[in-house]
C-alpha cells in the first residue's frame, strides 16, 4: 500500500479557488540583470525571449525565426519550384538555406543550394556552404562551378554591422544591398529572382531604379513575422532579363 498523502477531502488535482487569471505580459520573460550588456543587447535578448517565432522555429527544428519571413514570401508569390539552383548570400545560421533546400528538393547526393557566409555555419543537408566573401573577385566563378551552372534564385537577409551612428548605418545596409544586386546580376539565369533585405526610409531608390531596368517586376514585401516596429523590409525582383 502506498504511503503517498492523500489530497484533502473534496480537492480536485489542477484546481485552485480564486485562481488569477494569467495574461501575456504576465508571461513575458523580463531580465533582471544586464550582466554587464548594453542597452541595446539588453532589449535585443529580452525580444528573442519572448518572441513566438523564436520558439516556434526551435520547436521545428529551423536555424533561426528567419526561416518563416522567407517561408511568407515564398507562400505567396511562388519562387521555388523543384530542380531549381539557389544561393543565400550572407546564409548564417542557415534558416533560409533550410527552407530553399527542402521546397526544391535539394539532397545531399544533389545539391543544389549553396550558401555564402563570411562565418563558419553548421552543415545543412542538401546545401553547400561557403565559408567566404561573396565580394572577393573569384567568388562568382567558385559559385558556378558549385552549383553547376547559374542561379535560378539569389536570396540576401544580410545586415551590415552596426556602428550606433543612424547616417552610417545606413550607408553600410545600402552598400551591402547594391554589392548584392551586382552578384546577383553575375550570377542568375535569364528568368531568375532576387529577394534582397532592405530597411525603410533613406536613400533606396537607385538600388530600386536599377534592379527595375534588371527585372520585370520589381515589389517591396513586409512578411508579417518580421517584428513589430522593425523597419526592415524586402525587395522582391522577378523575371531577370539577363
Amino acid at each position: 500500500m502506498s504511503d503517498a498523502k492523500k489530497p484533502p477531502s473534496g480537492h480536485t488535482p489542477g484546481k485552485q479557488k480564486g485562481k488569477a487569471k494569467v495574461s501575456a505580459r504576465d508571461l513575458a520573460v523580463r531580465l533582471k540583470t544586464a550582466n554587464k550588456r548594453t542597452t541595446s543587447q539588453q532589449k535585443w535578448l529580452e525580444r528573442q525571449l519572448n518572441d513566438p517565432y523564436v520558439a516556434r522555429a526551435k520547436a521545428e527544428g529551423w536555424r533561426s525565426r528567419a526561416a518563416f519571413k522567407f517561408k511568407e514570401i515564398d507562400d505567396k508569390y511562388k519562387l521555388l519550384k523543384k530542380g531549381q539552383r539557389i544561393v543565400d548570400l550572407g546564409c548564417a545560421p542557415g534558416g533560409w538555406c533550410q527552407v530553399a533546400a527542402e521546397r526544391i528538393g535539394s539532397t545531399e547526393a544533389d545539391p543544389r543550394v549553396v550558401g555564402i557566409d563570411l562565418l563558419p555555419v553548421d552543415p545543412i543537408p542538401g546545401v553547400k556552404l561557403l565559408e567566404m566573401d561573396f565580394m572577393a573577385p573569384e567568388a562568382d566563378d567558385i559559385l558556378k562551378a558549385e552549383l553547376g551552372g547559374l542561379a535560378d534564385g539569389v536570396l540576401s537577409d544580410m545586415a551590415a554591422n552596426t556602428t550606433g551612428h543612424k547616417k552610417t548605418d545606413h550607408l553600410r545596409i545600402i552598400g551591402l544591398a547594391e554589392a548584392a544586386v551586382a552578384f546577383a546580376r553575375d550570377v542568375l539565369a535569364p528568368g531568375g529572382f532576387f529577394c534582397c533585405k532592405l530597411f525603410q526610409g533613406g536613400d533606396t531608390g537607385a538600388i530600386i531604379t536599377e534592379l527595375k531596368r534588371d527585372f520585370a517586376v520589381v515589389r517591396h514585401v513586409k512578411p508579417a513575422s518580421s517584428r513589430a516596429g522593425s523597419s526592415e523590409l524586402y525587395v522582391l525582383a522577378t523575371g531577370f532579363r539577363g
